[in-house]
């Protein structure tokens, strides 16, 4: 019987070593990405019901703020006014906003690279 040499299972454990560290950055990336995507995907989904729950909420408070100012019998035209105007003028912000389509988008660099 022959022994083997003791150097084969260093040199395959090395190179199994070199190899795990040749891809660990590709897997980083890797991972990265998919937990990038994820979150984006996460948060367009309770995005839209987040949105709409503020929405909402946000009327009620505008409604309710109206309701009780045009009501109360000793509010000034002013108030009145001021209780119809301002969330018109918030309002009209929002769609202007919102419809023209004039943002500006930043881009992100990434470590220098474009």
């Amino acid at each position: 019987m022959t022994t083997g040499s003791s150097a084969a299972p260093a040199v395959v454990v090395g190179l199994v070593a070199v190899i795990v560290v040749a891809l660990l950055p590709r897997a980083w990336r890797a991972s990265a990405r998919r937990a990038r995507d994820a979150a984006l995907l996460a948060g367009v989904g309770g995005g839209s019901v987040s949105l709409v729950g503020r929405t909402v909420a946000g009327a009620l408070l505008i409604v309710g703020v109206q309701w009780l100012v045009l009501t109360h019998p000793t509010v000034t035209g002013w108030a009145r006014v001021a209780a119809l105007g301002v969330p018109a003028l918030v309002a009209s912000w929002a769609l202007v906003r919102a419809l023209s389509g004039s943002t500006v988008h930043e881009r992100r660099h990434r470590r220098g690279r474009r």
